[in-house]
């Protein structure tokens, strides 16, 4: 809350200063019946209001803070299905002891990614049963950093199978409403994923989203040879699953366990590059299959983010609260008219009989 008041805030203590005095004395002086003393208290009280009101508190709402754009609007599609939690991804440049997993490169590449194209604005959808918009579209870097910096796989006991296709119909929408809003803008798309299609059905193409793209490129992730994956529960790092303890490595939780055959093994997930490469051809964007050794360089060649616009902060709407005072005064003053009309009435000479 915050005053803007109509005088000095001097100005207005020495008057209710006077006038509070004045009232005061008076009550002081002529408060020899409850009528008297009725009266004069309801008009300190009016001072007091008047006062509150010529101070005018009010409460400024939410405003909008400066912000950054270029001409380029930037969406990344995250695969976060149970594949990419494979340790199948070198240690190159990675300090933590646990197994580098593909989600590890993704976060370092879009952190890469969102170095290069710095000045653009960028949305962050993610995939496994369900697709889901993480970072509306945005020109602040850091909100993006921070989500990927927490991206999980999903939870292994809730997993159907992983489908490529998931995020089509959402980033499909996502694209036709900021074609609709910005017509005129460029866009590009990076797609995040192993390829892997376990879920039995056959994928959709995804050439309906190349008319709203200038660019962009579909990223691989994994190795023909493949990789085990760790099983998440969400909450607790110690849970080791249905396969129990013993199957944990140094109480890391256990390994998704492949229950094809005669006796459950670890399973291994591996990179679909024929599914990955037809994404990028419906898309109109090049592939690349990433490894730690190489950098994204070769995937924002060429991708101009444009001007760099800025926008001053915007102050929020002022909403003012005089009013509510304002309602208790005209009350007071309402009962001082009509303790006026009575003493009028009480000064007017009586009628004569006829």
């Amino acid at each position: 809350m915050s005053v803007n008041p109509v005088l000095p805030i001097w100005l207005l203590a020495l008057m209710s200063i006077g006038l509070g005095g004045v009232m005061v004395w008076r009550l002081a002086r002529e408060g020899t019946s409850r009528r008297s003393v009725l009266l004069w208290a309801s008009r300190v009280a009016m001072v007091a209001l008047l006062l509150a009101m010529a101070v005018r508190p009010t409460i400024l709402g939410d405003g909008q803070g400066p912000s950054a754009s270029g001409g380029l609007e930037v969406y990344l599609v995250v695969d976060t299905t149970s594949s990419m939690a494979a340790e199948d991804w070198d240690r190159v440049g990675t300090e933590s002891p646990a197994a580098p997993t593909r989600l590890d490169g993704v976060t370092s590449d879009i952190e890469s990614i969102v170095a290069d194209l710095s000045g653009a604005q960028f949305s962050l959808v993610t995939f496994d049963a369900v697709a889901v918009q993480r970072v509306p579209l945005t020109s602040d870097d850091s909100a993006v950093l921070s989500a990927v910096s927490v991206l999980r796989q999903e939870v292994t006991a809730y997993s159907r199978g992983s489908s490529i296709d998931e995020p089509l119909d959402l980033v499909s929408q996502v694209l036709r409403d900021a074609a609709t809003v910005n017509p005129d803008q460029r866009r590009v798309l990076f797609y995040f994923g192993d390829g892997e299609q376990t879920s039995g059905a056959e994928p959709q193409a995804f050439d309906g989203l190349a008319p709203y793209l200038d660019g962009g490129a579909v990223l691989g992730y994994g190795t023909n040879e493949g990789g085990r994956m760790r099983e998440f529960n969400g909450v607790d790092p110690e849970y080791f699953g249905e396969a129990g303890p013993e199957n944990s490595v140094d109480d890391q939780p256990a390994y998704i366990q492949d229950h094809s055959g005669e006796t459950a093994v670890d399973a291994l997930s591996r990179i679909d590059e024929d599914a990955l490469a037809l994404i990028a051809r419906g898309l109109g964007v090049t592939y690349e299959h990433r490894t730690a050794e190489t950098s994204t360089a070769l995937a924002t060649t060429g991708i101009e983010v444009g001007k760099l616009m800025t926008t001053d902060a915007k102050p929020g709407s002022v909403i003012e609260l005089y009013w509510i005072l304002a309602i208790p005064f005209g009350l007071l003053a309402l009962l001082q008219i009509v303790s006026i009309g009575g003493a009028v009435a009480e000064l007017r000479p009586g009628r004569r009989r006829p």
